[in-house]
């Protein structure tokens, strides 16, 4: 029996082992068969290739050009929108940048800014007289410079302004206007100069007044204000507003009836010079103050003058509809007053006054004898 059993277990594995062989000669002859087909025909898409027409070909080639074309046209055209939105973007900064210069020269010029760029110039001369630290206190106030320098004319005060012209760019700009503090003495000397040069014209230049007349020759538009003080006490006692002591003149001119006015009028005609009398230093600082105050006025208003009023419409009338002489606009002056009364709309204004031009034809139709 065990032999019988050795027996067929053998012939089991001997079937078994010759069912893997031919398992493996499947095997081995499908990778051949596999081997040769692709040996013969190596690329697979070759035949579909191979029966590509040409006019194929040309076709793929046109539409990759075209293709081409369409990306560099929307690369083109996203160009150009960036470079228009970049160009938007520049014109809006510089409009900004225009409005934000235009609001700070405004800025710049209201009063209560343009005072601070003013430096009132002060003849040294000036404050070695007692009560001229009120001046400088008052200026100090107003929240003005001030300089202390020699000037062009003697006992003078001028002004200048500091004025930007373009951006970090500033100049000093002299203003018009030239204020002469005199004492009474001074202003006596002057009423003799002036008095002489009336007489005899040739002795022009040798007045005291030849610096301020040459000033005035080279800059006409130059406004003159003389300050005339009396800083001693007597003199106060005896000067009562624009007269002066009849003795004093005689003594100091050794001439009659001279009347001090006839040199105001003539310093105020001929020369625009005016003549103010005070009576002490708290009246010039207060006239100096009103002059800073006036020039720190000036170019804002200037700037509200030149520029146009938005709710003003171009060739409007202020008061509504503008008649001229020759009687047009009298029909829309009548038109608007009918529209005023109650219920009337501005067709109904217009039809009435289409039919009735004006207020008489209106009245004439109304009338007893018409009915």
């Amino acid at each position: 029996m065990s032999v019988l059993r050795r027996g067929r277990e053998w012939e089991i594995s001997e079937s078994e082992e010759s069912d893997a062989e031919q398992k493996c000669g499947l095997n081995r002859d499908e990778k051949s068969k596999s081997l040769t087909a692709s040996q013969a025909n190596p690329n697979p898409n070759s035949d579909y290739a191979e029966t590509q027409s040409p006019a194929r070909k040309r076709r793929s080639k046109e539409e990759m050009e075209a293709e081409r074309q369409r990306i560099k046209a929307r690369k083109e055209a996203r160009e150009r929108q960036r470079a228009v939105k970049a160009q938007e973007k520049e014109e809006r900064r510089q409009e900004q940048h225009r409005r934000r210069e235009a609001a700070e020269r405004v800025n710049y010029l209201r009063p209560e800014n343009y005072i601070k760029f003013l430096t009132v110039c002060i003849e040294p001369a000036l404050l070695q007289l007692s009560g001229s630290d009120l001046l400088l206190d008052s200026l100090t106030a107003l929240e003005c410079s001030f300089s202390i320098q020699s000037q062009q004319i003697a006992h003078s005060i001028t002004w200048t302004s500091e004025f930007a012209q373009e951006e970090e760019d500033w100049t000093s700009v002299e203003e018009d206007q030239i204020v002469l503090v005199l004492t009474l003495n001074d202003f006596l000397d002057i009423v003799i100069s002036v008095k002489k040069m009336l007489d005899n014209e040739a002795e022009k230049k040798w007045t005291v007044l030849h610096p301020l007349l040459e000033c005035l020759n080279q800059n006409p538009m130059k406004v003159v204000t003389m300050l005339v003080m009396d800083f001693e006490e007597d003199h106060r006692t005896k000067a009562h507003g624009r007269h002066f002591p009849e003795q004093m003149l005689r003594s100091k001119l050794g001439m009659k009836n001279l009347d001090t006015e006839e040199v105001v009028v003539y310093l105020q005609l001929y020369q625009n010079i005016s003549v103010v009398f005070l009576d002490s230093w708290q009246d010039v600082t207060d006239h100096v103050g009103t002059i800073t105050k006036a020039l720190s006025k000036r170019p804002f208003k200037l700037l509200t003058e030149q520029s146009e009023l938005p709710f003003c419409v171009d060739g409007a009338w202020a008061a509504g509809v503008r008649v001229e002489r020759d009687g047009s606009g009298l029909g829309q002056v009548w038109s608007r007053q009918i529209q005023q009364l109650n219920r009337i709309s501005p067709a109904m204004a217009s039809a009435v006054a289409a039919s009735f031009p004006s207020p008489q034809v209106l009245l004439q139709e109304q009338s007893p004898s018409t009915l």
